[in-house]
């Protein structure tokens, strides 16, 4: 049936496409990012981004699957967080991470967050005009 649609050069060809588009910017601009920023930048793009998908804003992970997802090590993972924690941005204990001040993270992180942001904004924004 999704294929079909597909198929039809309709308006979910239309969107699967730009959430592609998307995908492969936010891919090539974390390769970017994870060679030219530092650990803790990175780790606070991650995490914005994940929030940026969440109702809430209070993550739960373990430091394994965030050192997986940033392809560091667990240790890394640890001293950024505590770093982020020490400047007052994050709450992090035993796998639960409460942002307590978004835009102090905001402003820690890369010009890789708002690049992706943006790019998910302009091709997928909340009203779609299909």
């Amino acid at each position: 049936m999704v294929l079909a649609e597909f198929n039809r050069g309709g308006p979910l060809l239309h969107l699967l496409l730009r959430y592609t588009q998307a995908l492969i910017t936010q891919m090539s601009q974390t390769a970017v990012c994870n060679r030219h920023h530092t650990l803790d930048q990175q780790f606070c793009r991650w995490l914005l981004l994940s929030l940026d998908r969440l109702s809430s804003n209070e993550l739960v992970m373990t430091q394994e699957l965030i050192a997986n997802m940033l392809g560091v090590r667990r240790e890394g993972v640890t001293e950024a967080a505590l770093k982020v924690q020490k400047a007052g941005f994050i709450k992090y204990a035993r796998g639960h991470i409460t942002i307590l001040d978004r835009v102090g993270l905001e402003n820690r992180t890369c010009e890789c967050y708002q690049v992706v942001k943006d790019e998910y904004a302009r091709l997928l924004p909340e009203k779609l005009a299909i």
